[in-house]
């Protein structure tokens, strides 16, 4: 396991460009198995959760071959079933949560899968629910076998028909849109997900034949098609480290520039920032973001408090609010950061508060933060992250804190972030990767 070192305090600035999205690539690389056709997809991003699913596709029979930096063509031509009763498959499938997503395009094409519980962030239930009642309304019979903690669904007969998510689950409307595509007859799914990675999914498929409407809305329309071809896609840059190095920089007093950041696609995430008294700048398909020596939260048209909480698209994404939280500690003001979806991904404040932060833990849910306005410095601790966007926050904190921090488990970081030490690191942070001590 590695460490990060970081020396806060050091003022940041230049341009730095999103990587591809990580929640879009997780499905998107899935859908490469509805076909045995070629399938070449941009903008890949390098990290360790991606990189762990194109060894999986491997392992399954999918030719992969690298392109580029960030481009790979796969042809799912020849896909080995009988590897899904392996040990090693079960390792490597229970150890990364998009694993998941391998369930719709094989039930659809070969009508049957195996599946180990999946893995992934330790940030309380994630229910898988959402993606076997939508197999199951298709005509899907799953079991799962406690004793090796296994899943088994026979498809031999997806048909389409009228279904109720029970939640708007990003993965689970992937899943099950991806499912539905080659069953018989039309399929109409209500209380969809409508991130842009579901449209860009949808976008995907239809380009290979599929043929689904109502994108962009919570109501798609599937009509089943007997097969797919191959495409060609491009993945959109990672809102979740857009709305990062918005923070990043806010916390440290410095002059940014993203870039490419398809600023059509971000929905209210450049709002919700201005809303702490970040101002930003949208110059083309770039977000500047100047230097500020304060940064003031607003209040309701009432006076009353701000609540910044998470909500299904277009509401404000979950994975954001760890950066709103710890960009708040430097704010003028109070903010009540409401986590709705996930009870334990508010614990890693007691870090922040060991560091000098004002916050208050109001329940696993929600935690009040009352903004320092740069009057006190946080100070550099030890600490370890406890998943991906909290180990972000934690680093923004250290880089913004007075003295040295050491991030324990940054591997943490890196299932999320491509390159983040070299890539801060040009824009003049003091980090550096060391080996974890024990």
């Amino acid at each position: 396991m590695s460490a990060l070192r970081v020396v806060g305090g050091h003022r940041l600035s230049g341009e730095i460009t999103p990587q591809g999205a990580k929640n879009e690539a997780l499905q998107i690389l899935c859908a490469v198995l509805l076909t045995e056709e070629p399938v070449t997809i941009h903008n890949i991003p390098n990290i360790v959760d991606v990189n762990k699913l194109i060894e999986l596709l491997g392992d399954m029979g999918v030719q992969v071959e690298r392109l580029g930096p960030d481009s790979y063509r796969f042809t799912a031509k020849h896909v080995n079933l009988e590897f899904l009763e392996s040990p090693e498959y079960r390792k490597k499938a229970a150890s990364l949560r998009g694993s998941i997503m391998v369930l719709g395009p094989l039930l659809a094409r070969f009508g049957k899968s195996r599946i180990p519980r999946p893995g992934g962030d330790k940030i309380g239930r994630r229910r898988l629910d959402t993606h076997f009642l939508g197999f199951q309304s298709l005509g899907a019979k799953f079991n799962y076998e406690s004793d090796s903690q296994f899943y088994s669904i026979d498809a031999s007969n997806l048909q389409g028909t009228y279904i109720l998510l029970d939640e708007a689950s990003v993965t689970g409307t992937a899943n099950v849109l991806m499912a539905a595509v080659l069953a018989r007859g039309t399929t109409t799914l209500y209380n969809a997900a409508c991130e842009p990675y579901i449209q860009q999914l949808s976008n995907m498929l239809n380009r290979m034949g599929a043929r689904i409407s109502g994108i962009g809305s919570n109501l798609l329309t599937i009509e089943g098609v007997e097969r797919l071809g191959g495409t060609e896609h491009t993945m959109l840059p990672d809102m979740i480290e857009i709305g990062s190095f918005i923070g990043m920089a806010a916390m440290t007093g410095s002059e940014l520039t993203i870039k490419n950041v398809r600023v059509d696609m971000l929905g209210m995430i450049p709002d919700v920032f201005r809303r702490l008294g970040i101002k930003l700048e949208i110059r083309g398909d770039d977000i500047y973001v100047p230097r500020q020596e304060s940064y003031q939260i607003e209040s309701f048209i009432d006076g009353s408090i701000m609540t910044i909480a998470d909500a299904p698209w277009p509401g404000f994404t979950p994975d954001l609010l760890s950066i709103v939280l710890v960009t708040a500690i430097q704010a003028k003001g109070t903010v009540l950061v409401h986590q709705k979806m996930f009870e334990s991904r508010l614990f890693f404040v007691d870090k922040l508060i060991d560091m000098g932060a004002q916050i208050i833990l109001c329940d696993p849910h929600r935690a009040t933060v009352i903004g320092m306005d740069r009057k006190n410095s946080l100070k550099g601790i030890k600490m370890t992250s406890p998943d991906i966007r909290a180990g972000v926050a934690l680093l923004i904190a250290a880089l913004s804190a007075k003295g040295e921090s050491i991030i324990y488990a940054a591997d943490q970081i890196d299932r999320g972030y491509s390159h983040i030490v070299e890539r801060l690191q040009k824009l003049g942070a003091k980090l550096e990767r060391i080996e974890s001590e024990g």
